[in-house]
């Protein structure tokens, strides 16, 4: 995988690794919101090994992407920089996207455009309606370690009581990938915390009737997966998505929880991979 910039919406700049052949089928990893590019480090791995171009990406105020100077993290400026990416490829991608850029993909794929924007839709623990208390649980979490930390043992000690069904890792160091030190020498995360107050004044509250018209509308294979142990979907929420979108296929990955791809990362990949080679073929 090799680092590259993007230019966004209203020309801002984008991260991404992207490895594999630039003329085979594209793919787009979008992370979910807090996280960085490199949650998919291992899936972004298999999928160039399986013949796909990959592009995966740093949301807008994530990881080494830049901050919005004026705080615009609207989903439609996360949707419009999904949409300066897809141009840049030969062809229309499969988006893989979980939590925030799983609705970000599934507004991209499922809104009527000028032209196809995806030949193919993976959603990672993201439907149209979420179960509240988990996304008060989630945003609980983040916003109440915006403070920072005085060093990684503390991030990690931090991470490993909100994922308690997860073991702490052994070795910490790669958390310091979703790290960054400020002048004051403690760690935040490496996200704007503006992401989190537009959030918690509602700014992506709302959304569910378009989430579902999205679902409706979808024209291209689906893939849904959850975390069976997720605090965000539950059964009920996938069953009212499969009624939107009767031909989605589904996985329900046992042990996971809401970051399905860093609880049980090899069944994760297995599913993403076989419904793109049956689907999506390279």
């Amino acid at each position: 995988m090799t680092a590259r910039r993007y230019e966004g919406a209203s020309g801002l700049s984008l991260s991404a690794d992207v490895g594999g052949d630039s003329n085979a089928p594209p793919v787009i990893l979008m992370h979910g919101g807090g996280q960085t590019r490199n949650a998919w480090l291992d899936a972004a791995t298999a999928l160039v090994t399986g013949g796909y171009h990959v592009v995966s990406l740093d949301l807008r105020g994530h990881g080494e992407s830049d901050w919005a100077s004026d705080g615009d993290y609207r989903l439609e400026a996360f949707i419009a920089d999904l949409k300066a990416v897809i141009a840049t490829l030969a062809s229309p991608p499969a988006l893989v996207g979980a939590s925030l850029g799983g609705i970000v993909s599934l507004m991209t794929a499922g809104e009527r455009s000028a032209r196809p924007l995806a030949r193919a839709l993976v959603l990672v623990d993201v439907t149209p309606r979420v179960e509240r208390q988990g996304a008060d649980q989630i945003r609980g979490f983040m916003l109440g370690t915006a403070s920072g930390f005085k060093d990684i043992d503390e991030a990690a000690d931090a991470v490993a009581t909100y994922l308690p069904h997860r073991p702490r890792p052994k070795d910490i160091s790669g958390l310091m990938k979703n790290l960054r030190q400020r002048a004051d020498g403690r760690l935040y995360w490496h996200w704007d915390p503006r992401i989190m107050e537009r959030q918690s004044r509602g700014h992506m509250e709302g959304f569910q009737p378009r989430m579902e018209a999205a679902t409706r509308n979808l024209e291209v294979p689906t893939l849904l997966i959850r975390g069976r142990l997720s605090e965000l979907v539950s059964a009920q929420s996938v069953a009212e998505f499969r009624a939107l979108c009767p031909a989605a296929e589904f996985v329900d990955v046992p042990g996971a929880a809401h970051m399905v791809a860093g609880d049980r990362n090899t069944a994760f990949n297995a599913a993403v991979i076989d419904f793109l080679k049956r689907r999506f073929a390279a």
